[in-house]
């Protein structure tokens, strides 16, 4: 795996010590994370208040932004099945800071995220 990555966490303010919020489609905000320099920038899930396709748009928001993997804690199946297809890993984490959840997962300490089916290799 490269060292430079971008990831995605879902959060509930505008910031890297914000808390982690455990809902991917209808998490605040998204705080994109460059693991290598550790440069953040957030942006609102414009997805949060729809009626429906939450998941989907925020795996098309991560898409678009050129992310290698979404931190969440939990992925609906649309949401899974939109990031699966668009070859980004899903990582689950389960609260703290998202400054916090960036530390685990650059230790490795995240589980991958699960929704459907499991096992699929990278």
């Amino acid at each position: 795996m490269e060292n430079l990555m971008k990831i995605l966490i879902s959060a509930t303010s505008d910031s890297i010590d914000a808390d982690f919020d455990p809902r991917f489609g209808r998490g605040g905000y998204f705080i994109f994370i460059d693991t290598e320099t550790e440069e953040w920038t957030a942006c609102a899930n414009e997805g949060a208040q729809a009626s429906g396709g939450a998941g989907v748009q925020a795996a098309q928001h991560a898409s678009k932004h050129d992310v290698k993997a979404v931190i969440s804690g939990h992925f609906g199946p649309k949401a899974y099945e939109a990031l699966k297809a668009a070859g980004i890993a899903m990582y689950q984490a389960n609260g703290g800071a998202v400054r916090d959840v960036l530390a685990k997962f650059k230790a490795g300490e995240l589980p991958q995220g699960e929704m459907g089916e499991s096992g699929h290799s990278h």
